[in-house]
């Protein structure tokens, strides 16, 4: 009776959880829903919301933008945050990289690294995620190894073109969809934020709505 009970409460969890997936990016929402998968076991909406460009760390930077965010949504959220970082500059640019990209596009990134014979970079993307406002935040880091090289490929996805992770003999904006969403640091933090979910996602979304 008692196992009854508890998967009829944990079927109406996975039935009326909503996950908001904040972001204003049709093409990130939909590489994101890609990779979770049809057998996701919750429902992923997304919603723009206006957060502060902050600074810091990635981890830092992910966990501050989920914490306002599920205080704007008031409820289950995920965010992510994306950093490009030359391994020449200290790992600079960084969590900045969306301002770099903006200002110098793909051939000033390239130039950033003019005078240096290491052309290395991490590709890093944290995911956070957090029941609702005032729970326990979780992070999840995404990382991979690569060059930066001159632009090849679809210029039309962030820095895609100028990054060519490592074993690969071309750039992000060169694979297909499938291939890129295999290897890259978006697909990897997804998949652990994904087995983090189906794991405990009955738990912790449960205790936040029994609140």
């Amino acid at each position: 009776m008692a196992a009854a009970v508890a998967a009829s409460a944990a079927k109406r969890i996975k039935a009326t959880s909503v996950i908001t997936f904040v972001t204003g990016n049709a093409n990130k929402l939909r590489e994101v829903k890609t990779i979770l998968g049809d057998g996701f076991p919750f429902e992923v909406t997304s919603r723009g919301v206006d957060l502060p460009e902050l600074q810091g760390e990635p981890d830092e930077v992910a966990r501050e933008k989920c914490r306002l965010a599920s205080e704007s949504v008031k409820g289950p959220v995920m965010v992510e945050d994306v950093s490009l970082c030359f391994n020449a500059l200290g790992g600079l640019p960084g969590v900045y990289i969306k301002w770099f990209l903006q200002k110098l596009g793909h051939d000033g990134l390239n130039r950033m690294l003019a005078g240096w014979e290491d052309k290395s970079a991490k590709a890093v993307c944290t995911y956070a995620f957090c029941a609702g406002p005032g729970k326990e935040i979780h992070i999840f880091p995404g990382i991979v190894e690569g060059t930066i090289v001159p632009a090849r490929g679809p210029p039309d996805f962030g820095w895609d073109a100028v990054f060519e992770p490592k074993g690969s003999d071309k750039t992000y904006a060169e694979l297909d969809s499938e291939t890129k969403n295999r290897i890259s640091h978006r697909g990897a933090a997804i998949r652990m934020l994904k087995a983090f979910l189906e794991e405990r996602g009955d738990a912790v979304l449960g205790s936040a709505s029994s609140e």
